[in-house]
C-alpha cells in the first residue's frame, strides 16, 4: 500500500513539475534591460525611470545633451518624439512616457514589423508626468518599419496605466 501511494504521488509530482517547466518554456522571455537616453536635467524622465524600475525593468540611464541625434538615429519622426528614448536589448524603441505594463505586453507580443512604441509629447498624468489628480487621456502608438503608425493602446484613465 505504501509503495503504491508513493508511486502515485511521485508520478503526480513529476507530471506537475513537467507542466510547470513546459509552461515556463512556452511563455516568451521578457528581457528587462532598457537603455534610457535622457537629458541630465529632466525630472520627469527620472520619474519615468523610477516607474519602469518599480515594474521590474533594469535601466541603464545615459544622460546626454544630444537627444535629437539619438531620436534621428532610431528613426523617431518629429511628431512622435518626447523627452526621453528607451531602447531594449532586442532593439525596440520606446519613446516618451509609456506605461511599463504596455511595454511589457509589447515585448511579450513582439508585433510583426514593429520598431517600438511612442507617447508623443508629455501627457499630464502619464507615468513620470503626475500632477496631483490631473489626467489627460492619451494614445500609445506603435511605430512600424515602413514609417507608419497605428494605435497600440488607448489610455483613458490613470488606473489603466498600472
Amino acid at each position: 500500500m505504501n509503495i503504491i501511494y508513493f508511486l502515485r504521488h511521485s508520478v503526480i509530482f513529476c507530471l506537475s513539475l513537467f507542466s510547470i517547466i513546459t509552461f515556463a518554456q512556452d511563455k516568451p522571455t521578457l528581457n528587462t534591460l532598457l537603455q534610457v537616453y535622457k537629458s541630465p536635467q529632466c525630472g520627469c524622465c527620472a520619474k519615468w525611470v523610477d516607474h519602469i524600475e518599480q515594474a521590474g525593468f533594469t535601466t541603464q540611464v545615459i544622460n546626454t545633451n544630444s537627444l535629437a541625434e539619438i531620436k534621428t538615429q532610431f528613426a523617431i519622426a518629429p511628431n512622435h518624439r518626447s523627452c526621453h528614448t528607451a531602447v531594449s536589448q532586442q532593439g525596440y524603441v520606446f519613446e516618451g512616457h509609456i506605461p511599463a505594463k504596455v511595454i511589457k505586453r509589447f515585448l511579450q507580443e513582439q508585433p510583426k514589423n514593429a520598431v517600438g512604441l511612442s507617447v508623443a509629447g508629455m501627457p499630464v498624468g502619464s507615468p513620470g508626468m503626475e500632477v496631483k489628480n490631473n489626467f489627460m487621456p492619451y494614445q500609445v502608438v506603435m511605430l512600424l518599419k515602413d514609417g507608419s503608425t497605428k494605435t497600440y493602446a488607448q489610455i483613458n484613465s490613470a488606473k489603466q496605466q498600472h
